[in-house]
């Protein structure tokens, strides 16, 4: 089968986490918790009834694979400096108006199989790579090819991260955490409002216990976008840091400066905005760091006991000063870092 051409509706595995209904099928996966009748597919674009059964039309669908650094996802405080092969399908259980992979995250562009055995080996065989990141689309809505890659991967010795919008029931996340090392998680906002106006759900608190619940499973860290005039205010950037050093001040918070792309038409998010917002961060959290904008060492992992720069970077350059443990050059002192 090459590149674009699709495998009928009936040849794609059944889904997992729904369950049967007098007229359709109820999707479990995912807070949206869609009704599909026959024939249709959920919001994600990526389940379908299929004759009264649910079914993962992007199984094995692959976009887009890349190597990239692990910076990239961003992750930077899970093997730093580090290469991982990067997988991406097609569809999302939102619809933000400002997503950057549109093309991919809300229709049905060309792929090419790769099934989880051949993923696996792809993995295996990339030089220095340390595994595999599900990405670039929302990975959650590809769970049952997450699930079963993930598991060849464990038995390789290779690592799994998620890149993610921690959109997923607890059940279902409850199957997956065990075989994930890392995950990035976007918090796209705390209010509710931001959600049902710009990104099509009702609210965001499923991501926020997404994060709550692997926290000490995994490494995690959070990304939030600053939208200019949505969330970017001081009184949004403070919600977001509360709740966040109520999950620990070791949470690392990577704060991105957004650009116009697809329904949105704002000018970027203006750099005295990021600049304050990563202010307020820094009063509780120990690790804040700065996307999407040049800022003079706002990729750098500082030692929050003594101030040593433990891990400078340059864009995805990055030079690690880390002892073998991990720990801070200076002080010796711990910083969440997952080597």
């Amino acid at each position: 089968m090459g590149t674009g051409e699709r495998r009928s509706d009936e040849q794609y595995p059944e889904s997992a986490w729904w369950e049967e209904q007098k007229d359709d099928v109820h999707c479990l996966l995912c807070p949206q918790g869609c009704r599909i009748s026959d024939g249709r597919l959920g919001v994600c674009g990526a389940r379908k009834n299929v004759g009264g059964t649910l079914r993962s039309i992007n199984y094995g669908e692959i976009t887009s694979a890349t190597m990239d650094p692990i910076e990239k996802k961003p992750l930077y405080h899970f093997r730093p400096g580090s290469d991982v092969l990067s997988l991406g399908s097609f569809g999302c259980n939102l619809s933000c108006g400002f997503c950057q992979n549109y093309t991919i995250s809300q229709g049905r562009p060309p792929t090419r199989p790769l099934s989880p055995e051949q993923a696996a080996q792809l993995a295996e065989e990339r030089e220095g790579n340390i595994g595999i990141a599900y990405t670039y689309n929302e990975p959650i809505i590809w769970f049952e090819y997450v699930r079963d890659t993930a598991k060849l991967l464990r038995e390789k010795g290779l690592v799994n991260v998620l890149v993610t919008n921690g959109l997923i029931c607890d059940e279902p996340l409850e199957e997956l955490l065990p075989l994930i090392d890392a995950m990035n998680v976007d918090i796209k906002a705390m209010s509710d409002e931001f959600h049902r106006k710009l990104c099509g759900i009702s609210s965001g608190e499923q991501a926020r216990r997404t994060v709550e619940k692997a926290w000490g499973r995994c490494s995690v860290e959070i990304t939030n976008l600053l939208v200019t005039d949505e969330n970017d205010s001081e009184d949004d950037v403070r919600a977001l840091v509360d709740w966040a050093a109520s999950v620990s001040p070791d949470l690392p918070l990577h704060i991105s400066r957004y650009h116009p792309v697809y329904k949105f038409t704002a000018p970027s998010t203006p750099v005295d905005r990021i600049e304050r917002a990563a202010e307020i961060a820094r009063e509780k959290l120990n690790y804040v760091y700065v996307g999407n904008i040049a800022v003079n060492g706002g990729g750098d992992t500082v030692c929050p006991s003594c101030g040593e720069v433990a891990v400078r970077r340059s864009g995805y350059s990055t030079v690690s000063r880390l002892n073998e443990e991990g720990t801070c050059p200076g002080c010796g002192g711990t910083l969440n870092v997952s080597l």
